[in-house]
């Protein structure tokens, strides 16, 4: 039996570091969004086969599989899905690689949460 995958409903929070993931989840569910959280990149690209997210919000430098790497897999097989890069480790490089994705928005740690919102939202237009 094939299923149809459910419409996109909610924001992909993808990051290694617990108390980023919560305190991302407890700013969706205060501006009245459904997130789900993914500790790696390869759990979130996982999920992809039976659930799309309206966007993600992707931290760059995780273990295993990095932000990097999860954008590019993104751009070849799920190009419709907006990315909105955070990160704690910016740099010249970095920056430049990730807008190479083109990115709806890149943002560093500590992100402000009203920026944050605002990529949503033009994420999720």
């Amino acid at each position: 039996m094939h299923t149809v995958p459910k419409p996109p409903s909610f924001i992909a929070i993808v990051d290694d570091e617990e108390p980023i993931r919560r305190a991302l989840l407890r700013l969706m569910r205060s501006a009245g969004l459904e997130a789900q959280c993914f500790p790696s990149g390869a759990e979130f690209l996982d999920s992809l086969s039976t659930r799309e997210p309206l966007c993600v919000v992707l931290d760059l430098h995780m273990p295993g599989m990095t932000g990097f790497e999860v954008q590019t897999r993104l751009a070849q097989s799920w190009p419709r899905i907006p990315v909105i890069i955070v990160t704690g480790h910016h740099t010249a490089e970095s920056h430049a690689q990730a807008l190479s994705m083109r990115p709806v928005a890149y943002l560093q740690k500590p992100v402000d949460d009203q920026f944050l919102l605002d990529a949503i939202e033009l994420a999720t237009k």
